[in-house]
């Protein structure tokens, strides 16, 4: 079993390699999803809590701006600062809204989640003399280093540096979960009455997690801003949000990685769907959610439990239980 533990080391350099192999196109797609997934991460983490979040555009929108307000107004260029700042802009977010949300659950978690979304969807809307309004802002391709990639490396250089953004919050959230305060938030879920017997302050439990989701989200914005190189006020708009449950639900919570299959997964579906059917690319999707719902109500990673026991007798190791 002990051997098993170099499975993520080598899907590391598959994804690696993957990088150079792939056309760009796909490279790009892959760059997204990982940026995406950081967000979807962070949804799979408050429903660990048993909290659904409707508002996780806030963050990702709070980060790609923090990068295209630093672009624009302080002539960075550095992509380790650029994703610093979308990682900070996260952070202060999360810091002032948790404390109202970390009292709620239910229903009225999801709508104040989604109602300081769509209060950051407005301003950015409204601010046009600062923001661009709907012509969103440029982001002009990042240095690494000091240096600016050759347009024919710059694709490639954004890749890798995504993949290892999302490998170390990958592990974080797994060494979080492993910690006692991710077993607190499972706790929370299952019986918040019991966990305050405890002598553990429930509301304190879901403020650290919602500081590191605000975190994760905003980093995703910062890395989604430098791929893309635009930014609209959309990305705190909340079918943007909408989107990032959907996958959340597509790859299911069993496993820090799911988030990140169900974003790769739904990037490319959403691409081929929109190429041949573009005035129904939305049914399609709705068909895949409710398969989804009726026949594995635990996403796609599932799969990766079910199957192995099945032809081989045998649970797969990684596994933070949602």
């Amino acid at each position: 079993m002990k051997s098993l533990r170099i499975l993520p080391w080598i899907l590391a350099g598959v994804l690696i390699g993957l990088g150079w192999l792939l056309p760009g196109w796909s490279r790009f797609l892959l760059t997204l999803a990982l940026a995406r997934g950081l967000v979807v991460l962070g949804v799979a983490l408050l429903m660990q809590a048993g909290l659904v979040s409707f508002g996780q555009g806030l963050f990702f929108a709070a980060g790609a701006y923090a990068v295209g307000f630093a672009m624009k107004y302080g002539g960075v260029r550095d992509a380790f600062l650029a994703t610093a700042l979308g990682a900070l802009a996260g952070l202060g977010i999360a810091a002032l809204t948790g404390l109202l949300l970390a009292r709620y659950r239910g229903i009225f978690f999801a709508m104040l989640t989604l109602a300081f979304s769509m209060i950051l969807y407005g301003i950015l809307l409204k601010a046009y003399t600062i923001t661009g309004g709907t012509d969103g802002l440029r982001i002009a391709p990042p240095a690494f280093l000091g240096h600016v990639l050759p347009e024919e490396h710059a694709g490639i250089g954004q890749y890798l540096y995504t993949l290892a953004c999302a490998g170390v919050f990958l592990y974080l959230v797994f060494r979080y979960l492993e910690s006692p305060l991710g077993y607190a938030v499972r706790a929370v879920r299952d019986n918040e009455v019991r966990v305050e017997y405890l002598g553990l302050s429930v509301s304190r439990v879901l403020y650290l997690t919602y500081l590191l989701v605000g975190v994760m989200s905003g980093v995703g914005g910062a890395l989604s801003a430098l791929s893309i190189g635009h930014i609209v006020p959309e990305l705190a708009y909340w079918t943007t949000s909408g989107e990032f449950v959907f996958v959340a639900l597509l790859g299911g919570t069993g496993s820090v990685f799911a988030p990140f299959i169900g974003s790769a997964l739904f990037e490319f579906i959403r691409t081929y769907a929109y190429k041949y059917a573009p005035y129904t690319w939305q049914m399609l999707l709705g068909f895949i959610m409710l398969a989804i719902v009726l026949f594995m109500p635990g996403g796609i990673w599932s799969l990766s439990t079910s199957i192995p026991r099945r032809v081989f007798g045998w649970r797969w190791f990684w596994k933070p239980e949602a």
